[in-house]
């Protein structure tokens, strides 16, 4: 059995890791561990979102001593080199100990008018969950969701990032 740790305890992060590692490992049992990710509630740009999801791996990793593997998982928002707009940016990041791998998932280009106020400092779901009168959007659809139409949803975009930074260990290609 492959005991995977998750540095969060929110359960489409959780979802997520569970929907990957099921793929990769015959057996296997996945702990949400809460850890703190050592960056801003809202991450900005990509190497503060990318830090975050290390930063949950190693210690996701370290708070569960039965872990095989740590996954951390952390969305963000980024502007993109000389493109139009504020982008909803997702990254996963694994740890076995002694390798540590990322992978990214989709980034959404984010209406102007919510880009206005998570520049100002407000952080997307809070942003979201006022327009949409919703609340604890990112623990359901997310942001993916909404911005898609519902085609995706915060997990299965999140999967792919997860799918990213496992696929060097479930594969001999690296």
């Amino acid at each position: 059995m492959t005991r995977v740790a998750v540095g969060s305890e929110n359960p489409v992060k959780v979802g997520a890791t569970e929907r990957v590692a099921g793929e990769v490992f015959e057996e296997v049992d996945v702990a949400a561990v809460a850890v703190d990710s050592g960056v801003a509630e809202q991450p900005r740009g990509r190497t503060e979102t990318v830090t975050g999801a290390e930063n949950r791996a190693a210690r996701a990793l370290e708070a569960d001593p039965e872990a095989d593997y740590g996954v951390g998982i952390e969305g963000g928002v980024a502007e993109l080199a000389e493109r139009p707009g504020l982008y909803l940016v997702m990254w996963a990041a694994v740890s076995d100990g002694d390798a540590l791998e990322r992978g990214g998932g989709p980034a959404l280009r984010l209406p102007d008018a919510i880009a206005e106020r998570v520049r100002s400092g407000e952080e997307l779901g809070p942003v979201l969950d006022d327009l949409l009168d919703t609340e604890g959007l990112s623990e359901r659809a997310g942001a993916a969701g909404v911005l898609t139409g519902e085609a995706i949803d915060r997990e299965s975009a999140l999967a792919h990032a997860v799918a990213g930074a496992f696929g060097p260990f479930a594969t001999d290609l690296y």
